[in-house]
Formats: C-alpha cells, sequence, structure tokens
C-alpha cells in the first residue's frame, strides 16, 4: 500500500477488467467515489489506487484505438490549496502500446476567483475614468459659464453674478457665431452628441460611470466633425431653395427635411458610426436596409412638431442651438437604436460560428 501511495502511475493489465456492452466512459464504482471524496487536504494531495480493491469497469471495443491511444477520464476530485487555487485531480485510463491500462493523475489549476477579481478591478478602474471624465467636464462647462464675468466682478454679489450670466453667455455664443460659425456649430453638436450616447448607455441600463467611453467618443466625433458643419450649410441651402415669406412656405420646409434630408443624415450617421466600429461594407448596408425606414418613421413622431418652431420662429444662425437641444432627446433614440442593431447582428454571427463549428468536429461514422 505504501509504495503505491507514493504513485500517481499504476499499470493494470486489461484482463483484469470486466466486459462492458457500451463503449462509451469508464464509469467508477460508487465506492471509489466515496473514497475519493474523502481525500481533500489544504496544501497537497496524495491518492492511491490499488487496482484489485477497486471495482473499475473498462471498455470493451473492437477499435484497437480504444486499446492503444484512447485515454477516458475515470474521476476526479477537488482540493484547495492556499486558500485561493482550486486544483483539480484526476485519474484517467490511458490505454499504452503494450496493451496495458494505466491509471494517472493529472493537475489542472482554475484561475475563476482570479478572473473574477481581475474583472471587478477593471470596473473599478473604468468607474473611476468614466467619473473623472464627467466630473472634470461637467465642472470646466459649469465653470465657463459661471465666469463670464470675472473680469468684472470686482464688487458684485452672488445673486448679480447669477443674475448676469445667462444673458452674457448668449452675447458670447452669438460674438462666436460672427466670428467663426462653423466652428461654434461643430462644439455644440459634438456635445450634444456626446451627452445624447451617455443618457442613451442610460437609459439602456447602464449604471452612471460604467458607460462604453469608446461608444460615446464614436458619437461625438461623428456630431463634431459631420452634424454640425453640414446642418450650417443645409439650413442656408433650405432658405436660398424656399426664399418666399408665405405661410405655406413652413410646412414645405419641414415636409423637405424630414424626407430628404433626414434620409440623407439618417445614412450618413449610421454609415460613419459603422466604420468607426470597424465593420465591413457589407454589415453596415445591412444595417442601413433594416434601420433606415423605422428610423426615418420614428422621427416623424418628434421633428414635424420640433420644426415647425425651427422654421416659423427661430432665425436662421440659432436653429441648430434649438434643434441641438431638442437631438438631445432624438441621439438617445438614435444612439440605443444603432447599437442595439449593432449588437443583434454580433450576437447573430457568433451563434453561426458557434453552430457551424459545432457541425465541423462531429465525427464521422464509418
Amino acid at each position: 500500500m505504501a509504495a503505491a501511495a507514493a504513485s500517481l502511475h499504476t499499470s493494470i493489465s486489461p484482463r483484469s477488467f470486466l466486459p462492458l456492452s457500451k463503449h462509451s466512459l469508464l464509469k467508477p464504482h460508487r465506492s471509489s467515489q466515496i473514497l475519493l471524496r474523502k481525500i481533500k487536504q489544504r496544501n497537497c494531495v496524495s491518492c492511491a489506487l490499488i487496482g484489485d480493491e477497486i471495482d473499475v469497469i473498462p471498455v470493451q471495443s473492437r477499435d484497437r484505438t480504444d486499446h492503444e491511444d484512447g485515454s477516458v477520464v475515470l474521476m476526479s476530485t477537488e482540493t484547495e490549496r492556499d486558500g485561493n487555487e482550486t486544483v483539480v485531480v484526476g485519474f484517467g485510463a490511458a490505454a499504452t502500446s503494450e496493451g496495458q491500462l494505466s491509471l494517472e493523475g493529472f493537475p489542472s489549476s482554475s484561475g475563476d476567483e482570479k478572473r473574477r477579481e481581475n474583472e471587478e478591478m477593471e470596473k473599478m478602474i473604468d468607474r473611476t475614468i468614466n467619473a473623472t471624465i464627467v466630473l472634470a467636464a461637467g465642472s470646466y462647462a459649469i465653470s465657463k459659464l459661471l465666469t463670464i464675468d470675472h473680469d468684472y466682478w470686482h464688487g458684485w454679489t452672488l445673486f448679480e453674478i447669477l443674475r448676469y450670466a445667462p444673458q452674457h453667455n448668449w452675447v458670447a455664443y452669438e460674438e462666436a457665431l460672427k466670428q467663426n460659425p462653423v466652428l461654434a456649430k461643430m462644439v455644440i453638436s459634438g456635445i450634444v452628441y456626446s451627452v445624447g450616447d451617455w443618457i442613451a448607455q442610460c437609459y439602456e441600463g447602464k449604471p452612471l460611470f460604467e458607460i462604453d467611453r469608446a461608444r460615446t467618443l464614436r458619437s461625438g466625433l461623428v456630431g463634431f466633425t459631420l452634424h454640425g458643419s453640414l446642418s450650417h450649410f443645409y439650413y442656408q441651402f433650405c432658405e436660398e431653395l424656399f426664399p418666399f415669406q408665405d405661410w405655406w412656405v413652413v410646412p414645405v420646409k419641414v415636409a423637405f427635411d424630414q424626407t430628404v434630408w433626414s434620409a440623407i443624415w439618417n445614412s450618413i450617421y449610421f454609415t460613419v458610426l459603422g466604420f468607426l466600429r470597424l465593420e465591413s461594407p457589407i454589415s453596415i448596408f445591412k444595417e442601413l436596409k433594416a434601420t433606415f425606414f423605422p428610423m426615418l418613421t420614428a422621427g416623424w413622431k418628434l421633428w414635424p412638431f420640433a420644426h415647425l418652431v425651427t422654421y416659423g420662429l427661430v432665425p436662421v444662425e440659432q436653429r441648430l442651438l434649438w434643434v441641438d437641444c431638442v437631438e438631445l432627446i432624438w441621439v438617445t433614440i438614435l444612439s440605443t437604436y444603432s447599437n442595439e442593431k449593432s449588437e443583434a447582428r454580433t450576437s447573430e454571427s457568433v451563434i453561426e460560428t458557434s453552430s457551424s463549428s459545432t457541425t465541423s468536429i462531429e465525427p464521422s461514422k464509418e
């Protein structure tokens, strides 16, 4: 017994086994399972198995490979090591070229607990980064809005500062529109699209500081580079296309906006986001085809009413600011819809890949 306990490798002749009708798996006797459950130590594992004392039922197979290179797991047991790592020790029946079956132990470590700790650490780092970005951006924006009159604060009360801040910020915005209208509108659209995507992720159920930064950056980049500049030129083009001042011009502009311009902008938005996600052109085309009419008709529930104000009351240079305020609601819908379609396509591709892999590894029956 002592010599057998010192080694995890014991050779047993196939003649000592009883035949079995089905060649599936080697099943251990119940008494051996009870014996192995008791073999749990904290720092090491020492297991012994004697062929004459444990009933082992072998495989009776006509295929010589079952006796030459086949390996079947008989049993396994788990032991905790160092309080963190779980060591799995099993006994396998491996056939040798001499026609004998040998029982040998094989250890494998599982780092589930360490993986969970690493995931929690990564989430904590992401929360910290996101919280830092949000707090820094919010603090900067609030400080810029409140300190617009810091050169004239001498002798002012807090009430006077808060009273004149909105008025003077509006004057500063109009001055920026005169100096560089395209850049001012690009900045506004970039901020609105970033905040809109953040709201969309929170609406989808993500915690406040566990947002996908890459997704928010993509949406803000599209708003900054494309929406602000294109909208600036579009509103000027629309005024030149319909230069009349009659009452019927407003609904005509709304209809043109909600058909031609909405179709163009939605296509640009989905296409550019797809390229920023490094998707293939075929995948982007499928997404655009699936979402084009649903998104166009969804916009008709919101924008016709908003654009009655846009084209009826708001001056041309101020229209984008008003539209961007409404965009906070619309971008939330647009971003949510785009990412739902992207995630659905990713899930479908994963399912197709796994099903094709399962089909390819099925053994051929002779």
